[in-house]
């Protein structure tokens, strides 16, 4: 490992270079969640691909470790490298939508709000996350689970072709018919194989749904109902169910304020009429304690999220998968968030099938398309002194939750992902990334992630 120089780096790029000492260092290095105070010896923002493949030249050069930053959204902080190098991809956002062909690319400095607003005005979607400030590298590399999942299917189903820099430092353009290998990789394989700069998604027409939450008392029978009505009702409907304390927000009333509920985001592409009729069922499980569902533009269902830069919550999470999730096994569930030691902790669930699972197992490097339900279990943390009892909570709640078989989303690990990437990447999955690791990255050089090393 050499020093850097980091007068010579600057005038190597014409990108912003933010070194220890310069304003907004602190800035270039704060990451969504807490728990995490790198100092990278360099963050680098490149201004084309072309830096960005001079940037990756430079880790080899140097020998310091690489991480590479969209969102800044890694739940494990690995957007950003302790005494490293950071290539923070925020100034590549050059977005170019076709509307005769319902295509865009859009480059990978974008967030999921910035590419969602931007489609919408032609009254065009691709479904990302439930969050709009992630950045479209990360969620899009990782799979992509959403509002529009079930509908039209994951993130990387709607992935045409990308700009990949190597890490030879080529700039590869990658589709089913170039590099098709690594096109397969990067629709789920995370990270490991390169830094995305661009994506060519193919856009829906999605006019209007009828979305937003709905708020309703945590009992078992109403969190068994919405599973049971979302996980039979037309594709069109894409549901996040969280069970959680209900937060002090001016929209909740204050004596709901603390009680578990259940904190439903639901998304209808399709017809309002045909929208309100599928989700009455849902809405008669319970007196809603706040209903803000209505028709909206897709657009509005990225909630306008507030710049406080000072929120940096920590957490210890579990991610995995049900196939069945029955009145007995939700009734042991709730118990458990009844009688956790948290404040703060939730229970999300995500009824998946639909457009997801018709996709085949190998047509990208997400293999668990048969899957009825991804379960995310978390904990907030109120100090260090916590974290021992809130990750037992995670597992023993998680150990009631998950059935079916081991799984992983991989842009939900945490702590864990060292230890569950081959659950994320189960058999055959695990060993074509392997493959494919070999041939474009053997030295490892992109291994801030949950990391599929090369073969010995």
């Amino acid at each position: 490992m050499t020093t850097l120089d980091v007068s010579a780096v600057r005038t190597r790029f014409t990108g912003q270079v933010v070194a220890p000492g310069d304003d907004g260092y602190d800035g270039a290095r704060a990451l969504f969640y807490g728990g995490h105070d790198p100092r990278p010896a360099v963050v680098i923002r490149p201004a084309d691909p072309a830096e960005v493949a001079s940037v990756v030249r430079l880790a080899q050069e140097t020998g310091l470790e690489l991480s590479v930053r969209c969102g800044g959204h890694s739940p494990v902080g690995h957007s950003v490298v302790d005494g490293g190098i950071v290539l923070d991809l925020t100034h590549l956002r050059a977005i170019a939508v076709d509307v005769e062909e319902r295509t865009v690319w859009a480059q990978a400095g974008l967030t999921a709000g910035d590419v969602t607003k931007a489609v919408a005005e032609h009254g065009l979607a691709v479904g990302f996350g439930d969050t709009g400030t992630v950045g479209i590298g990360g969620i899009t590399t990782g799979g992509g689970v959403g509002f529009l999942s079930r509908k039209y299917g994951m993130t990387i189903d709607n992935v045409l072709a990308a700009e990949v820099v190597t890490a030879d430092g080529q700039i590869l353009q990658v589709d089913d018919t170039h590099h098709p290998d690594l096109f397969w990789a990067i629709r789920g394989g995370g990270g490991n194989f390169g830094v995305v700069t661009r994506f060519k998604y193919q856009l829906h027409e999605v006019p209007g749904v009828v979305g937003g939450m709905i708020l309703l008392p945590a009992t078992p029978e109403v969190i068994h109902g919405f599973l049971r009505e979302a996980a039979a009702a037309p594709e069109e409907l894409s549901v996040i169910v969280n069970v959680m304390p209900a937060p002090p927000m001016p929209f909740i009333p204050a004596d709901h304020h603390g009680t578990m509920v259940v904190m439903g985001l639901v998304c209808y592409a399709g017809p309002a009429e045909e929208g309100e009729k599928v989700l009455a069922p849902i809405r008669a499980l319970a007196e809603p304690i706040a209903d803000f569902v209505r028709p909206i533009t897709y657009a509005e269902m990225f909630m306008e999220e507030g710049g406080d830069d000072e929120y940096h919550p920590t957490a210890t999470a579990r991610t995995m998968y049900a196939d069945e999730l029955d009145l007995g096994r939700v009734t042991q569930i709730v118990e458990q968030l009844r009688t956790a030691p948290a404040p703060m902790r939730v229970a999300q669930f995500r009824p998946l099938g639909g457009a997801i699972d018709r996709v085949s197992a190998d047509a990208t490097a997400y293999a668990h398309r048969g899957r009825a339900f991804m379960v995310n279990v978390a904990s907030f943390l109120d100090g260090a002194d916590t974290r021992a009892e809130r990750e037992q909570w995670v597992l023993d709640t998680s150990a009631v939750a998950e059935n079916g078989g081991p799984g992983a989303y991989v842009n939900f690990l945490a702590d864990d992902g060292a230890a569950r990437a081959r659950e994320a990447y189960p058999g055959a999955t695990w060993e074509r990334l392997v493959r494919v690791k070999q041939q474009y990255d053997p030295g490892n050089l992109f291994r801030r992630n949950v990391n599929i090393p090369p073969a010995n």
